[in-house]
């Protein structure tokens, strides 16, 4: 024989080449996903330092499941999602580095689980720019090692739309990919049920359309499961979930038409809460780039119809634009950390527009220059917007911290009460419980801080020059850097004050 048993063996030893080949850039792609989410790790850890102080909604949710202060007042619009995310570090420990070094680690890590969703629909170079346009935003990287929701339900947005797309166009059902829906959307809606079911319905009704009901039930149980505890706290402490959702809506400022477009590009400055919104607009070197950003993603999707793939640019093209609606135009108010999702979903169809490639796989240099400069002074922008807000947000927190260390002097300790000019931040940092008359957080009475003063110190902030209550005007004043401070008279022996 001229070809025995030994060249059979030999030939079933051998591995296809175009299987090798596929299977080596598979894996070149994914380590190319896996070094834009470790990059993105490693810039949260370099440009935002883990030492910077909790912020005032970080002091809400942390306090939640931590022991530095008693739990501040969790308003209606909140949702219990980031207080479970940072329960693993803040359970057992206070140190505010950890853990920021905790949450960079931790979204990178589920920025690159959220793009692997998305191989086999777009190339890996494209993902990797995807995710490295997300990465580089000064608002990303700013909120990303925070304890707040939007991030996550921006990443919860990347995952379930990926594999959502995935889901559609598999020819038999992927278990996979409908795991990874309900995953994305159960994300979502334990860190912001209402932001989920906006970002969730172009895919309930992309389903609808071609009549998938295993995706739409798939997507649908995702929200639920992630809304369940919300929804259960609405009619345990809100009286149902209609009172719920009004005393949000309240909360808010009154959910209705509100033209927010401009109120948003105030706030790419490096404005994190712009209420109210007022001055002029930014440069527009500033805000150059908001403009371009849904442009490119129409050219990709022009792109895309020519490709004949057109679903998948446009569906998260949809759920972009649903999830940036309500912050567009249905609130009086704008924060550059509630258009993170649609950033987020808006990021592949824009690298997808930018890495399209001239006849032959080449780009011609012109068109290659002008892209290299218009990315190199995107993150000029960017960086410098970043390193502006990291440094005025850092001096305020270590403003509340000295405030903070003022009050223990004065004799404010653990147990104690602190209520006015921004009593919860404040609380946190003093190791007080907070309360409010009035107002968004009100959860207290005149009556019981009275009684409150009975048994431990009651200390009430204003602002400078600011006219504090009628029931602390008599009490002690001490005037610090950045907050007027009275103190209610020490108990005495027959217990009144």
């Amino acid at each position: 024989m001229a070809h025995g048993t030994n060249a059979l063996l030999v030939g079933r030893g051998r591995r296809d080449p175009a299987a090798v080949s596929g299977r080596s850039r598979w894996m070149r792609g994914t380590a190319l996903l896996a070094a834009v989410s470790g990059a993105f790790t490693a810039a949260q850890l370099l440009l935002v330092p883990p030492s910077m102080g909790l912020g005032w909604d970080e002091a809400v949710y942390v306090s939640q499941v931590g022991d530095q202060a008693p739990p501040a007042f969790f308003s209606a619009p909140r949702a219990r999602g980031v207080s479970l995310l940072v329960a693993p570090i803040a359970s057992w420990s206070s140190s505010t580095g950890l853990l920021r070094v905790y949450l960079a680690v931790l979204s990178g890590a589920v920025l690159f689980l959220a793009l692997h969703a998305w191989r086999g629909l777009f190339p890996a170079r494209v993902l990797a720019a995807a995710g490295a346009l997300f990465a580089s935003l000064w608002v990303t990287l700013f909120y990303a090692p925070q304890a707040m929701p939007n991030l996550w339900v921006a990443l919860g947005a990347l995952l379930a739309v990926g594999c959502f797309l995935r889901a559609r166009a598999a020819d038999r059902p992927d278990r996979r990919a409908l795991w990874g829906v309900a995953a994305g959307a159960a994300l979502m809606a334990v860190m912001r049920p209402t932001d989920a079911v906006w970002v969730a319905l172009p895919l309930l009704a992309a389903a609808a359309a071609v009549r998938h009901w295993r995706l739409g039930l798939v997507t649908a149980a995702g929200l639920v499961a992630g809304a369940l505890p919300w929804v259960a706290e609405a009619y345990t402490s809100y009286g149902g979930l209609r009172e719920r959702l009004a005393e949000a809506s309240r909360v808010q400022g009154g959910l209705g038409w509100h033209f927010a477009v401009d109120d948003q590009m105030r706030g790419l400055i490096g404005r994190t809460l712009c209420r109210p919104c007022t001055g002029s607009l930014p440069h527009p070197v500033i805000t150059v780039w908001w403009f371009l950003l849904p442009l490119l993603a129409v050219l990709g999707l022009v792109i895309a119809v020519r490709a004949r793939r057109t679903a998948r640019t446009l569906i998260p093209l949809a759920c972009a634009a649903t999830a940036a609606l309500p912050y567009l135009f249905l609130i009086g108010y704008a924060a550059p950390r509630f258009l993170l999702p649609a950033y987020a979903l808006l990021a592949v169809p824009v690298a997808d527009a930018l890495l399209v490639t001239a006849p032959g796989g080449r780009w011609r240099p012109v068109a290659a220059s002008l892209l290299a400069l218009g990315l190199a002074g995107h993150l000029a922008v960017q960086y410098v917007v970043l390193d502006r807000t990291v440094d005025r947000t850092a001096a305020d927190r270590r403003a509340w911290a000295r405030t903070a260390d003022a009050l223990h002097g004065l004799g404010v300790r653990p147990p104690c009460l602190l209520t006015g000019h921004e009593a919860i931040p404040l609380a946190h940092y003093a190791g007080c419980s907070s309360g409010a008359i009035r107002g968004n957080n009100a959860n207290t009475t005149t009556a019981q801080i009275l009684a409150t003063a009975r048994r431990e110190p009651v200390a009430v902030l204003s602002a400078p020059g600011g006219r504090p209550p009628a029931y602390a005007r008599g009490w002690q004043l001490h005037r610090l850097d950045a907050v007027d401070v009275r103190i209610a008279p020490p108990p005495r022996a027959g217990g009144t004050v």
